[in-house]
């Protein structure tokens, strides 16, 4: 890891491509870029498609456990799963043990979208550039960086 007297000074580090969140949130924009034809031609959102992808993952899951999974807040994800639910891709019912909760599940139209979602990202893949060792590493190096920043915010609450 590096020390912070390893960083720039403040004022040599004031430029833009500089700050590592711009360099985070400028690459989170260019995959949205990447993938926008592919949703554009199957009709979803970025955030519809981990929601099909979380739950191809594991099924029958609350409204709460996906929203961890997802990092979204119910009042944004509720909205997205009726949505997805009006398209026949998943259905939504009260847990019968608990009705404060709403278990969430794929439809097989909601399974053969995932799929065919699933199947245009290679493109996507294709156009990092990176081969599979650092792909794998960087998408290890963000989740210790997501993981750092989000216990850290907790700490400080």
């Amino acid at each position: 890891m590096t020390k912070s007297d390893d960083l720039p000074e403040p004022e040599l580090a004031a430029k833009l491509p500089d700050f590592l969140c711009f360099a985070v949130y400028s690459a989170n924009l260019a995959f949205h870029r990447a993938y926008k034809p592919l949703f554009d031609e199957l009709g979803l959102t970025y955030p519809q498609y981990a929601t099909l992808i979380a739950l191809n993952e594991e099924g029958d899951q609350t409204v709460s456990q996906l929203g961890e999974k997802l990092f979204l807040e119910s009042s944004t994800l509720t909205p997205m799963l009726k949505r997805l639910e009006a398209s026949g891709y998943v259905t939504r019912r009260r847990d019968t043990q608990d009705e404060r909760q709403v278990r969430v599940n794929l439809t097989p139209q909601g399974k053969a979208m995932f799929e065919k979602a699933f199947c245009g990202r290679e493109t996507v893949l294709e156009a990092t550039g990176l081969e599979p060792e650092p792909y794998v590493r960087l998408q290890n190096d963000l989740i210790r960086l997501r993981d750092n920043l989000l216990a850290a915010a907790a700490s400080r609450k």
